[in-house]
């Protein structure tokens, strides 16, 4: 066969892949106005996962299941697009890592809005000013986003789904190697490349900022200045990248919260998050964690957090695996709320690849 009469095959499909995508869009739009009418939300992260694994299941190859998930990603951003105008915030603009999380998460078709901070993201998820907000809760080399779980304390949004990025830090600057005298970034990524630092910029000034799109765009300004981000973020702003893969740890990865006004459906393999406060007493925290025990329910991370409201008392938040609305996790909730001076279950959302 030919190469002409291979491209007329190829053509043949695309022309069946047009149609084909625009009668599954049409019943996305038909989709989208039922759930308007009985008051459900646009995004089903439960639905999501129900259409990505059944992709995984189907494919022979030769495209690998990545390859068909970023296609199916785009393919289900335009169906969100059409059934509503969603507005997703996110921490930092264009290049930052949560941004890159969203897009991962919705694609590339939904409204966008940079924010400076998270309690920003909360903000304008809480007051409806966007339909889902995208924060990091905690890094694999340095833990938890502490400025995260506060806010999860304070507000009533729910987690909804999760999405891990492998984050790759660049060290971008406009000035050479041996000029730099200061270094812009947030500092959980100084954390992150705190090693690689100490070897090679030692007497760097290091200068915390807010976002790492942030600490590219001082960067690109200041003579001998320069900042750790992604590479989306140095093209973006046109600074060049002098050294790449620069975290300490080669497997480097963040998770990501999806927050919105409901949580998820059960899937079958779920995963709740949880926040609660411990009367102060002996033992308190082993009892507390007893029902989990008891129902066999796997605890997957503990993290604590200061009371703010008295010294030396602390919140914690639980992440196990299961469903709230699963018989089991019932029974262990309903034995931990009498104990607990506070209990608050943040959401319940499918576990991610």
């Amino acid at each position: 066969m030919t190469l002409k009469d291979l491209r007329l095959k190829i053509d043949g499909i695309d022309e069946r892949i047009v149609q084909l995508l625009n009668d599954r869009a049409k019943l996305s739009q038909a989709i989208g106005q039922n759930k308007l009418r009985d008051g459900q939300a646009v995004y089903a992260p439960h639905r999501e996962k129900e259409v990505l694994d059944f992709i995984r299941k189907n494919n022979q190859g030769p495209l690998t299941p990545a390859a068909l998930q970023a296609i199916y990603c785009e393919i289900m951003s335009s169906s969100l697009a059409l059934e509503k105008s969603l507005r997703v915030a996110t921490l930092g603009t264009a290049g930052s890592f949560t941004s890159i999380a969203a897009r991962k998460k919705f694609g590339s078709q939904i409204e966008y809005v940079d924010c400076r901070s998270v309690w920003e993201v909360f903000r304008r998820v809480a007051q409806a000013d966007c339909d889902y907000g995208v924060v990091p809760i905690e890094n694999s080399t340095e833990g938890a986003v502490t400025h995260t779980f506060d806010a999860l304390l304070e507000t009533e949004l729910k987690i909804c789904s999760q999405v891990l990025v492998k984050v790759s830090h660049c060290l971008c600057a406009k000035t050479e190697f041996g000029n730099i005298k200061k270094i812009y970034s947030n500092p959980q990524v100084f954390g992150q490349c705190r090693n690689w630092l100490q070897n090679h910029l030692a007497a760097a000034q290091q200068i915390p900022v807010a976002t790492n799109t942030e600490a590219v765009a001082l960067a690109a300004k200041e003579k001998n200045a320069a900042a750790i981000a992604s590479q989306e973020a140095a093209k973006l702003y046109a600074v060049p990248v002098l050294r790449r893969d620069i975290q300490d740890i080669a497997h480097n990865t963040t998770r990501f919260l999806i927050l919105g006004q409901q949580d998820a459906q059960p899937t079958g393999s779920d995963k709740t998050s949880i926040l609660f406060s411990v009367k102060d007493k002996v033992g308190a925290l082993y009892h507390m964690l007893k029902p989990f025990y008891d129902q066999k329910i796997n605890l997957t991370k503990i993290e604590s957090r200061p009371s703010k409201k008295k010294a030396w008392e602390y919140n914690f938040f639980v992440d196990f695996a299961g469903h709230r609305l699963d018989p089991k996790v019932q029974k262990a909730l309903a034995k931990l709320e009498p104990m607990c001076q506070y209990l608050k279950v943040l959401g319940s959302y499918p576990v991610v690849e």
